[in-house]
């Protein structure tokens, strides 16, 4: 499966800019939706993008990533986030199409989205994967 591209919100590049995120220790998420985030949002807002409902192996508030490493090597900062991996159970998750990366400990300020090219549904024990580069990283600052 192709690696959707990832699309950072211009938001996001304003709080960094202001302190307003700590890439180290943030704890992030990463949540579904079948609704086109817009580009001007500040924050995962389930009222305008909202979520499958928390329910069949999908949990409230999406799932939460796992910061592999976050480290600054020769000027440039790496933010390396593991895979994550949503597991449907009896009735399923979705319809969803995007899949929205957010700083639950700074007040869910968004950070990037990711656009699936299509709507997905998944059936009882279906999985799908949000395959972050661990190589060269979720993101880079430099």
């Amino acid at each position: 499966m192709a690696v959707a591209p990832i699309v950072k919100y211009d938001a996001f590049i304003d709080e960094l800019s202001k302190a307003g995120h700590n890439l180290a220790t943030a704890v992030f998420k990463a949540a579904l939706t079948n609704t086109a985030p817009g580009a001007a949002d500040t924050v995962w807002n389930t009222t305008v993008a909202p979520p499958p409902a928390a329910a069949n192996g999908y949990p409230a508030g999406g799932n939460t990533l796992t910061t592999s490493s976050a480290a600054t090597v020769a000027g440039v900062f790496k933010l390396v986030l593991a895979d994550t991996v949503f597991t449907a159970t009896a009735g399923g998750i979705g319809p969803f199409r995007y899949v929205v990366v957010y700083n639950s400990s700074a007040g869910n300020k968004v950070v990037a989205k990711i656009d699936n090219g299509a709507s997905v549904t998944l059936a009882d024990t279906d999985t799908f994967t949000s395959d972050f580069d661990g190589t060269n990283g979720f993101l880079t600052v430099q």
